[in-house]
């Protein structure tokens, strides 16, 4: 830098002399240059909102003011979880701010539990001490973020603007500093931006009710705002989130809120309350498999909304196709649509994870059932977006009586389906009632896409038809396709890329490339949980990661944290890695949402070669789920990441 500023002075010197016009324009020309040079070589290219991060590495975790080495070191591992059924439009910083006193009759029966690396490092310091956070570099996949690319207005219906802007329905937060803390943050002001309330250490939050149309199980993002008789539909035909985030408390059911019952006995019943929904009542009256009685909704074992019981659904199922081993060759599955959730049920019996995808047009919110009872679920819009799901990960996916219209929009949700199954993975689908037209329409969308059909059979006590598909595991039988329609996927195109991503109209290539995931079935459950496949770039790594958890919940969360785990259930990893936290807690009687991030590195295909499940998240917006689905959230490294991000954004 020394050197470049002496010879600008230099030739600064030179243009001086009057040597005539064409000497000066030439000393101003070079001059110039030598500007661009200098600037170009010791600034460096931001990079650009949607791209994808790579590594987390080059951003540093903040540190304390007073912070010691040893300190620096055990902060290094911190981790926080938090234990109440979430509200999850305000979850990241509610547990440290007081509420209005006019709400906490209403809103606070749950209490958040912040853990900290610090209140447990003595018990993990062997094993924490010597491991630093995991290296996020040398991936060999980003997740895309499509977002600033994502088609505006399909599948939208008119009239569906910006909700927020309605005065009647501004939501938020008041945001309150004292006199010195005022000037404090006045006087920084002019050496950098305001970090906003998110992250001001300073700020007060006086927290208001969000006033919407869905009240206590209002979900962002899926749920339309408007007044009631504004807008006739329920929920967005497609994921919209407001332009402002929503800073606002989802108040508690009418009649309160509570946890006295817990897993295994919310198998079988569950407190009316605690789902109250307007149509609910009218929906158990005409259905078998559920009753009130009290104050409970009651779930019979030997009823289901299959007839015969699904146990023996099940069993027919391996009877036809007898490689379908539930718990060991199909240990991940995914159910489209939730009814009674007695699939889940029975499949968890079995070792097998099934996570339930709620449709938007679920307007008795039967998922949120599921959840109560302790089973997964999510709630997403299945349209022309991708689902937030990586490719070739399921084992197996069920749709029984959800009504789907495989056939529509040329096939887009059949080929969504392909994208997200594993090379060699079953359809299963099961319906009473099908029309020839359907029945045809699904045949020749099947054989478009080379699916082979297994079985076709009616099963007599079920009352039901059921086939069973099994997805191409081989690109050579694509070739043999007479007509290339849909065609073939671009070798460019990343068929992970799942976060505001429409659907293609084309078939993505099955992996061949050893560094690819996808090319081998997996091994079985449980030997799965821990094989490490050949596509994985450093297997120590992992291995590494899932002995350091191990250590950390065996000797900290399960016996020196205070958390009640008869209490918990349903678990979400914010941050997940490799999937290390939910391993340790394979053998609880817990299940575990692993949420990847969608700015971190794609490990979410290794979460699910190892027999566990995840989803796709950026955590500015709200997650897709229902108030208080959550027993506990854990969040290891992700504040202080998220701060770091934003600030660079700004």
């Amino acid at each position: 830098m020394g050197l470049a500023k002496t010879a600008l002075s230099k030739i600064g010197r030179q243009a001086k002399v009057p040597h005539g016009l064409c000497a000066k324009m030439t000393a101003v020309v070079i001059l110039g240059l030598c500007f661009i040079f200098v600037w170009s070589f010791f600034s460096s290219t931001p990079d650009s909102l949607a791209a994808q991060r790579e590594s987390f590495s080059d951003i540093a975790d903040p540190a304390a003011a007073t912070t010691t080495p040893s300190s620096s070191s055990s902060s290094s591992s911190s981790s926080q979880s938090h234990t109440n059924r979430a509200t999850h439009s305000a979850t990241m910083s509610r547990s440290k701010h007081k509420q209005r006193g006019n709400l906490s009759k209403k809103t606070s029966k749950n209490v958040n539990v912040t853990v900290t690396g610090e209140q447990n490092s003595n018990k993990t310091k062997d094993e924490g001490s010597e491991r630093s956070e995991v290296d996020e570099e040398n991936q060999n996949e980003s997740v895309v973020d499509g977002k600033e690319d994502a088609f505006q207005g399909e599948g939208e219906g008119e009239g569906e603007g910006d909700v927020n802007e309605d005065p009647e329905l501004e939501n938020g937060v008041d945001v309150k500093l004292s006199e010195s803390e005022e000037d404090d943050v006045a006087g920084t002001r002019s050496m950098k931006k305001h970090l906003g309330p998110m992250f001001d250490p300073k700020a007060h939050y006086s927290w208001k009710l969000c006033n919407v149309r869905s009240k206590h199980n209002y979900i962002p993002c899926i749920d339309i705002e408007s007044p009631k008789g504004k807008i006739q539909r329920y929920r967005h035909h497609e994921k919209s989130c407001p332009s402002t985030p929503p800073m606002c408390l989802v108040s508690l059911p009418p009649d309160g809120y509570e946890t006295t019952l817990h897993w295994s006995q919310t198998k079988t019943k569950i407190l009316y309350k605690n789902v109250a929904h307007p149509k609910l009542a009218a929906y158990i009256k005409t259905n078998t498999w559920a009753f009130q009685s009290g104050e409970y909704l009651v779930f019979p074992q030997n009823r289901s909304n299959v007839v015969g019981g699904v146990g023996h659904y099940l069993e027919s199922i391996v009877e036809m196709v007898p490689d379908i081993e539930w718990g060991k060759n199909v240990r991940v599955v995914l159910d489209i649509g939730v009814i009674d959730s007695s699939f889940t049920a029975s499949l968890f019996d079995k070792s097998v994870l099934t996570l339930s995808l709620g449709l938007n047009n679920d307007l008795v919110d039967l998922a949120q059932i599921a959840i109560e009872r302790g089973f997964p679920a999510i709630v997403s819009p299945f349209a022309n977006r991708r689902l937030p799901l990586p490719s070739s990960s399921f084992d197996a996916i069920h749709c029984g009586g959800c009504n789907m219209h495989w056939q529509s929009n040329g096939g887009k949700k059949l080929l969504e389906l392909n994208r997200i199954l594993r090379p060699g993975g079953y359809f299963v689908l099961s319906e009473k009632h099908s029309s020839i037209e359907k029945e045809e329409a699904m045949t020749s969308l099947t054989a478009a896409i080379c699916w082979n059909v297994l079985a076709d059979k009616t099963d007599e006590v079920a009352e039901v038809g059921v086939k069973i598909y099994q997805k191409a595991d081989s690109n050579s039988i694509y070739e043999l396709r007479r007509k290339k329609n849909p065609p073939l996927c671009k070798e460019s195109e990343n068929p992970d890329a799942a976060w505001y991503i429409p659907i293609r109209h084309c078939l993505d290539l099955i992996p061949t490339a050893i560094e690819q995931h996808g090319t081998e079935w997996p091994a079985e459950w449980p030997k799965r949980l821990e094989s490490y496949p050949d596509w994985l770039s450093d297997k120590e790594k992992v291995k590494a990661d899932t002995k350091h958890w191990k250590a950390i919940v065996d000797k900290s969360y399960l016996t020196g944290m205070g958390i009640d785990w008869t209490n918990i259930r349903n678990v979400m990893d914010m941050k997940a890695i490799y999937g290390g936290f939910a391993a340790a807690l394979s053998e609880q009687n817990v299940w575990v949402m692993n949420v990847v991030p969608v700015h971190a590195p794609n490990t979410l295909p290794l979460i699910y070669e190892r027999g566990l499940f995840g989803i796709y998240h950026d955590w500015c917006e709200s997650f897709g789920t229902y108030p208080r689905s959550y027993d506990l959230l854990h969040a290891d490294h992700l504040f202080s990441r998220l701060k770091n991000v934003t600030n660079q954004w700004q």
